[in-house]
């Protein structure tokens, strides 16, 4: 009902901007190629097929989008790359992809900091201006800011409710992230095992890993959470991410055409914000009925809480502006 409802609201938005005053059909349309690591059948993926249908239409067909799913164009670094060399127009990424153009957008990803919705909206909108110059300044331009979800630790077997819990398991750690390693570094006695997001669920099959970080709604779409049954209710940060596309490529549209694009594109942003929110929230609560659920106790929200400073602090001495680390932390008050 809630994935009925949000795609409602997204088609509705975008047929607003269908019919009147929509460009001529040309000869041959303009294709802007655009690589996710989602599934077609996600609610992104039904996100992203609305928004195919109103660049047609409301282009006259000059226009159209090509979604590759499922990571058929490489994990998010490989995206980012190719679009760099022109092998792609665009791309749904996280922030996890977004730190391969501007690394400093990672920073609202470092655990413990921002734990709820209302947190990291206040902080992402203080920092917005920052961000955006910053991916600019890369030659990318971001259409619109989306949500992944609210991460949880996962695991097989065994709960974990504190930092030694989680030594001598197997946790997946994404392959292009440089916050994970620190974590576990400060952990110690951990091995993690860095893979590219398509490799997680054949390692889960196999018992490769045994502990995934991630939210609900992408752990239940892209298959991993079968594989696992014990869950964190406690958040353990936000996971974010935005559409971006190569400026190069964007700039050289017509300016009608690089019009409907930005404005239908906002929208479908939008629906990646606040709608993808409801769809998290929603994949926990199955989630919660399948899994055993693990509630942290003050003294292990506290243990945590230490690692996760200890984690911060070390990200401050060279990953990561200190000025820029202080002022997420006060935001995150």
């Amino acid at each position: 009902m809630m994935l009925r409802k949000a795609i409602g609201t997204v088609l509705g938005a975008l047929a607003l901007m269908v019919g009147v005053g929509s460009a001529g059909t040309a000869d041959a349309a303009e294709i802007l190629k655009v690589g996710t690591l989602a599934p077609k059948s996600s609610p992104w993926g039904k996100v992203f097929t609305v928004w195919e249908k109103a660049v047609k239409e409301k282009s006259g067909g000059n226009l159209e989008l090509q979604f590759f799913y499922n990571g058929q164009q490489g994990d998010e670094g490989a995206m980012v790359g190719k679009m760099k060399a022109g092998q792609l127009d665009g791309a749904a990424v996280t922030a996890v992809g977004l730190s391969k153009i501007y690394k400093p957008v990672l920073a609202l990803q470092m655990p413990g900091l921002f734990t709820s919705w209302s947190k990291l909206d206040t902080a992402r909108d203080a920092m917005k201006s920052e961000f955006e110059k910053g991916i600019s300044d890369a030659g990318f331009s971001l259409v619109g800011w989306g949500d992944v979800g609210q991460a949880h630790v996962m695991s097989k077997g065994f709960a974990i409710k504190t930092p030694d819990d989680i030594k001598g398991k197997k946790p997946y750690m994404w392959r292009d992230d440089i916050i994970q390693p620190v974590l576990y570094q400060i952990i110690g006695g951990v091995t993690p095992v860095p893979l590219g997001v398509p490799e997680v669920l054949p390692n889960l099959n196999t018992g490769a890993v045994n502990v995934v970080t991630a939210p609900a709604l992408a752990a239940e779409q892209l298959q991993w959470a079968p594989k696992l049954d014990h869950m964190v209710s406690d958040v353990a940060g936000t996971a974010i991410g935005a559409l971006v596309f190569s400026s190069k490529r964007l700039d050289g549209l017509p300016a009608d055409l690089k019009a409907i694009l930005t404005d239908t594109g906002k929208i479908s942003a939008a629906a990646l914000t606040s709608r993808i929110r409801n769809e998290d929230a929603a994949a926990f609560g199955r989630m919660k009925g399948k899994m055993t659920v693990v509630t942290l106790s003050s003294e292990e929200k506290n243990k945590w809480d230490g690692i996760f400073k200890q984690v911060r602090a070390r990200l401050g001495q060279g990953t990561f502006d200190p000025g820029l680390i202080k002022k997420l932390e006060d935001l995150s008050k």
